[in-house]
């Protein structure tokens, strides 16, 4: 535990406004948690009870003076319990203002004051006490020249036919397969599950291109490419799938299901022609201005991608020698509201409350680990950000409305005023705060190229599609024959 003693006494700041000398002594209690012991000279408080005297006695109205030529110990006596009132919030908020100040404190919230237990004596000093908690303090890890390994790759021809091929089916024409299936045809299905020999849930009817991996909500079938290799309309299939981890339906995480395929028909895209028809309806001048935009494309998701890779890099990097305490009323609300979204989800999906509170441990467990290593990232950033002296522009809080409301179908004048009234404007300017600190360490990183695996956008077939009846029913309202390449 340490303690601290400050005290300022001068009265006088340096732009010639008055600055009280208060006195406090700072207790470390906890984790980013600090007691304050505040001591308010008899000088100051009788200075904010005579400037409150002045200002209202220059306002007030009494029967029989004019405004302003008030008698002050009339004032005194007619709003005592005002002035009183007044002048406690001007000696608390300064004071508490000027501590902050002086002592480098960096609160997270605000302190916790029982305002109304509190009197300012008539005579003598005035002592009052608080608990808040803080930023931590920590030393900056090494953020400039990282070392990251960058996943690259040469975007060729074969690369631009492959993309071709594939956009340009969304122009051809489905037809059937006549003998066993291939690599991209789409199979049209039914699957159902079953857990302990039980019917479990069922998917009546899913179109899917036939790749090597079937990805569901809650599982996914690796071996997909293997088990439908050569398949034809009526054969069936079945194998065994794993639920995810991370799946809704709790009590099914890491169990055991088996899967079992009807198969109901093979169809293949036909892939039209490029010609001038073609060309027109896409909106492309000629196949070499087509070709080029995919390249162009291509180009654009590898950006994303290595991106995407080394970010992940810089946040395990200046986060792993993060063994420094957090705020824990702020991990502890930060866990609450995770949990509380977690049980509702359960709730709507029908589990009792005897199921919640069964679960109820692991899944706090499982929050609070997220919790932490999220803040962690949050303050290191943060801290980054103020060191660089990044700030976030209106504009750039205005562009980032507009691309939301793009997205989401809706004016960027009605989410402002959503996310203003939620809060969540702060949180909008916090999250560009720490992209930009993210950026600062990308610019200042040292890179070394590796090859890039194989993508995999077609190598996957993702479906809003669940094995655990608690999304089936829902699921199987939603158009899901779109095969998400990931």
């Amino acid at each position: 535990m340490s303690d601290e003693l400050a005290t300022t006494e001068e009265t006088v700041s340096a732009d010639g406004e008055y600055k009280m000398s208060v006195t406090a002594k700072i207790d470390e209690v906890g984790p980013c948690k600090k007691h304050v012991t505040v001591t308010v000279p008899r000088a100051d408080i009788d200075h904010f009870y005579s400037e409150s005297v002045s200002e209202l006695g220059d306002q007030a109205t009494v029967p029989g003076f004019r405004v302003g030529h008030v008698p002050t110990k009339l004032i005194e006596k007619r709003f005592r319990q005002e002035l009183s009132d007044q002048v406690k919030q001007r000696v608390l908020m300064e004071s508490l203002e000027l501590i902050a100040e002086d002592n480098d404190l960096d609160p997270i919230n605000e302190p916790t004051i029982d305002v109304e237990s509190l009197e300012i004596p008539e005579e003598g000093e005035f002592t009052f006490e608080f608990e808040v908690e803080v930023r931590p303090d920590f030393k900056l890890p090494e953020y400039k020249g990282l070392k990251l390994e960058r996943p690259s790759r040469e975007i060729g021809d074969k690369d631009v036919d492959d993309y071709l091929k594939r956009f340009l089916g969304q122009y051809g024409e489905m037809e059937e397969r006549k003998g066993a299936a291939e690599k991209e045809d789409y199979i049209e299905l039914s699957i159902k599950f079953e857990h302990d020999g039980k019917h479990l849930s069922e998917i009546a009817e899913l179109v899917v291109p036939l790749r090597p991996v079937l990805r569901l909500r809650d599982a996914e079938i690796t071996n997909f490419g293997e088990l439908m290799a050569g398949v034809k309309t009526g054969d069936t299939r079945e194998t065994e799938v794993e639920v995810s981890g991370e799946a809704d339906q709790i009590e099914m995480r890491g169990e055991k299901v088996k899967a079992l395929f009807t198969v109901k028909s093979v169809k293949f895209i036909k892939t039209p022609e490029i010609n001038e028809e073609l060309l027109e309806r896409i909106g492309a001048e000629s196949e070499e201005e087509l070709r080029e935009e995919v390249k162009n494309i291509l180009e654009r998701q590898l950006t994303y991608e290595q991106r995407q890779s080394t970010r992940s890099q810089v946040l395990d990097k200046i986060t792993e020698s993060a063994d420094w305490d957090l705020p824990e009323t702020l991990v502890s609300k930060q866990v609450e509201n995770a949990l509380r979204r977690e049980i509702l989800e359960m709730q709507q999906a029908g589990f009792s409350r005897q199921d919640i509170q069964a679960r109820e441990n692991e899944l706090r467990q499982k929050a609070i680990s997220s919790t932490r290593q999220a803040l962690k990232e949050h303050f290191v950033l943060d801290k980054i950000a103020t060191t660089e002296n990044l700030e976030v522009q209106p504009s750039e809080i205005d562009m980032e409305i507009y691309y939301m409301a793009m997205q989401q179908g809706e004016s960027p004048r009605r989410i402002r005023a959503r996310m203003v009234k939620s809060g969540m404007i702060e949180n909008l300017e916090a999250q560009l705060r720490e992209r930009k600190a993210v950026d600062v360490i990308l610019e200042k990183a040292e890179y070394t190229d590796v090859e890039m695996k194989p993508q995999e956008e077609n190598k996957i077939s993702a479906v809003a599609r669940s094995v655990c009846p608690s999304f089936a029913a829902s699921a199987a309202e939603e158009e899901t024959e779109e095969a998400d390449e990931e």
